[in-house]
């Protein structure tokens, strides 16, 4: 069995129809079903559940109020995630773990490889930094996927956000100094189900093909979706935030290559069957 963790989020929720579609037996859980910061009660659920594989969806994802609240922050997606990888080595399931471009520096224009110095410069970085130290220390049995720019059909995103704004908005300032690669959760999803039990224990950099900075993801969705709204690019500077953005969030896919998985299509093809 399956156990998918966040299933109430918007990638948990596509993880659990995809699981659904290939009629993988699951269970899909989200925070009122387990606190994952209570290692006894995660123990006991796994006693009772046994699940072979967890797909570890669930985290706290809020970058910005993560400054004022860095030990909530530590204790859902570092402790969480080590109650869940010990719960995992106990009753010998794998595990994949989500984390993100964050761990890194941010800096420079080269795509990250999976194995580059981890230097995450705000709290939700270190804390998924943390998260992924965790799953090293206590399992052999896991995967470890970074990924980044999420967007789905479920939850807040900076899709649904540039829609929003457009249709009150002739012009909308969108930063042009960050670059990075958009992440379609139901792309994403059927990755992590070809990667659930298949034994290729290892760490992966996992998004939709191509580059682009935020102002070109914006244009992107306008020009797909047929608006108007016109896309201002600003620097970073220009639009100050309380967490530290990266300005390089590529990565490469080398890892997925060599263990034969499929890429994930390119990101404008992803926004096309979003906005379908």
């Amino acid at each position: 069995m399956i156990l998918v963790t966040g299933a109430t989020g918007q990638l948990g929720m596509d993880v659990v129809s995809e699981l659904k579609r290939r009629g993988m037996i699951h269970l899909g859980i989200g925070s009122a079903d387990l606190d994952i910061t209570d290692a006894e009660a995660v123990q006991r659920f796994f006693k009772e559940q046994m699940p072979t594989c967890v797909i570890h969806c669930a985290a706290y994802t809020a970058v910005d109020k993560a400054e004022d609240e860095q030990e909530l922050c530590m204790r859902v997606n570092a402790d969480g995630t080590e109650n869940l990888a010990q719960a995992c080595r106990e009753t010998d399931a794998e595990m994949i773990y989500i984390s993100t471009d964050y761990v890194f520096d941010g800096a420079g224009d080269a795509p990250y490889e999976t194995d580059a110095l981890k230097v995450p410069q705000s709290v939700y970085g270190k804390s998924k930094l943390a998260g992924e130290e965790a799953v090293l220390r206590h399992l052999n049995k896991h995967y470890i996927v970074r990924t980044s720019w999420v967007f789905g059909k479920h939850g807040n995103n900076f899709v649904k956000t540039m829609l929003k704004l457009a249709q009150t908005k002739d012009e909308i300032n969108v930063v042009n100094d960050q670059i990075g690669s958009p992440t379609y959760t139901r792309d994403l999803a059927v990755l992590l189900c070809d990667m659930a039990l298949s034994g290729k224990y290892d760490v992966y950099h996992a998004t939709n093909e191509g580059f682009c900075s935020w102002a070109e993801f914006a244009e992107e969705i306008m020009r797909q979706r047929g608006s108007f709204c016109k896309i201002i690019p600003i620097s970073s500077e220009q639009y100050p935030t309380k967490a530290v953005r990266p300005k390089n969030s590529r990565m490469s896919k080398v890892s997925l290559d060599n263990a034969g998985f499929a890429r994930l299509p390119r990101w404008q093809n992803a926004l096309e069957r979003w906005l379908q």
